[in-house]
């Protein structure tokens, strides 16, 4: 097998005095969608944030062990992190589009990093769309505002914002528990095209959408990463019992 894209080993987290993460250890591969599953509050968003250093924005946040992305450990003191969320992009819980038109929404990134000309940004600002599976739906109006798009088309043009700045690896933040069960569709559709380019980490509270889009699905408990395993496997064999009494609806 491959080197994995990001080797996570021994990462702990604690909040304060509260140990949130216990002794991670898990390898990610390229261009697969990996779901981490389990019930409110047992880690997989903050697990989740520890892959870009977005817990880094919060006080009292320490953090042991090592998140490797390409071998490198992001937890460098060497780090550029703005460099890191360029690679290693996040796409939110709600739909989050910035108050300015769909246009300026997906060159704000590729401006900020230095693309000034309009013909590469027309370019970016298309392909960006295209690849999120929602030019047709916007082409005729990209000077209109980015608010008057629906739920569903919102959270799209936040992944296409993310794709503009051209990522290694896309996280979300359970990207469809907002939406509507068609635009849900769409978005789970488009992370399976999205991979061929991409690796994806999903954190899903949808069973039913881990088993639908996944390759490889890592359960969490209290903090700890209770088994992680290919998605078919997890669902129909996992090796340990609290996975079985989780995914069966015994608790959760």
């Amino acid at each position: 097998m491959s080197e994995p894209k990001i080797n996570v080993r021994n990462l702990n987290l604690f909040y304060g005095d509260n140990h949130a993460l216990h002794d991670i250890n898990l390898n990610i591969q390229s261009h697969s969608i990996n779901a981490l599953i389990g019930p409110s509050g047992c880690g997989k968003s903050t697990f989740l944030r520890t892959l870009n250093r977005m817990n880094d924005l919060i006080e009292n946040v320490k953090i042991t062990g090592e998140v490797n992305v390409e071998g490198h450990n992001i937890y460098d003191s060497n780090t550029d992190v703005v460099s890191l969320r360029k690679k290693v992009g996040m796409v939110f819980q709600r739909p989050n589009p910035f108050p300015m038109s769909i246009y300026d929404n997906i060159a704000y990134g590729p401006r900020i990093h230095g693309t000034k000309k309009k013909s590469v940004l027309d370019e970016i600002v298309e392909k960006s769309l295209k690849q999120a599976a929602l030019w047709e739906e916007v082409k005729d109006r990209l000077n209109k505002s980015a608010l008057g798009l629906s739920g569903g088309q919102q959270q799209r043009l936040c992944i296409a914002r993310l794709l503009a700045v051209e990522p290694d690896v896309l996280l979300m933040d359970e990207p469809t528990s907002a939406l509507d069960p068609i635009s849900t569709l769409k978005v789970e559709e488009l992370s399976q095209d999205l991979k061929k380019w991409y690796t994806i980490i999903i954190v899903t509270h949808n069973m039913q959408q881990a088993a639908r889009i996944s390759d490889h699905t890592s359960f969490f408990l209290n903090g700890i990463l209770v088994e992680t395993d290919k998605t078919d496997k997890i669902f129909t064999t996992p090796s340990d019992q609290r996975t079985e009494d989780y995914i069966t609806g015994r608790f959760g």
